[in-house]
């Protein structure tokens, strides 16, 4: 007998029904081709942490307990270690400049700002998020790696916040799902001056707009652009016995269009 389909299945098939009860269309079979991915990436995420453990495989962040749910993206990415896998040296090129305050804006649930707090001992992390859910997440995940003394969330962050920077050696990371242009404004908010920004410009939301934040700190900041690329060093062994599809699925991150970052170092 089998077992009764689970939430999560339930969820995916009614939203399946949803789109293609109606003419045939390529739009909707994308979506639907989304919705089956997405399903199966959860199911491939929940293999990970029964056959794997709840720890980061691989990457900067190796070793982390991420036992949280993902707030937003690809949870099996993360597991792995593959997940903005172009940024990794980035990371590690941060993990040598001595940092003692990351600011992290859009935190989500916590993975790069308690990554950071495990590979910087030293620096004080601020993590912003405007979602109470993905606090609470941040705030969960911090305390199962022993750094929630260092890890401190709020909520929004504000031009005259970013004073801070100019007190101390500080890395900002944002990732504000198109908001960064806004926020990220030099005249607005002079601290960012100060600082080294690794921002992901949403350029798939609002076309142009990491040219136009690279245009704003040029004069101020070193600034390069980093692309997209899948690393699949950090898939456990027990994957090679799964199909070829499965193993793209366990990497992908839900991006739907492109997200390029800019490392931008001050000069």
């Amino acid at each position: 007998m089998s077992k009764p389909a689970s939430p999560l299945t339930l969820a995916t098939t009614n939203a399946l029904k949803h789109l293609l009860d109606a003419p045939p269309d390529a739009a909707r079979l994308e979506q639907a081709f989304r919705h089956l991915a997405k399903w199966r990436s959860e199911l491939i995420a929940n293999t990970l942490l029964e056959r794997s453990g709840s720890k980061v495989l691989s990457g900067p962040f190796k070793g982390m307990d991420y036992l949280v749910r993902a707030s937003e993206g690809s949870r099996s990415a993360r597991l792995i270690g593959s997940y903005e896998a172009s940024l990794a040296p980035v990371i590690e090129d941060i993990v040598t400049k001595g940092y003692k305050l990351v600011v992290d804006v859009g935190s989500a649930e916590g993975y790069y700002a308690v990554g950071l707090a495990r590979r910087l001992p030293k620096a004080r992390v601020l993590a912003r998020d405007a979602n109470p859910k993905a606090q609470a997440l941040c705030a969960a995940l911090a305390a199962a790696n022993g750094v929630e003394d260092r890890v401190e969330i709020g909520g929004l962050m504000r031009h005259v916040d970013f004073d801070i920077c100019a007190n101390q050696k500080t890395l900002v990371i944002c990732d504000i799902e198109g908001a960064e242009a806004e926020l990220l404004d030099p005249v607005r908010a002079p601290g960012l001056r100060s600082a080294d920004i690794l921002v992901e410009a949403h350029d798939g939301m609002r076309p142009g707009l990491s040219h136009l934040i690279a245009d704003r700190f040029k004069a101020t900041h070193h600034i390069r652009l980093i692309g997209r690329r899948i690393d699949d060093s950090g898939l456990p062994d027990w994957m090679e016995s799964l199909s070829d599809l499965d193993r793209l699925v366990a990497l992908w991150e839900w991006r739907g269009g492109p997200t390029p970052w800019l490392w931008m170092v001050k000069k």
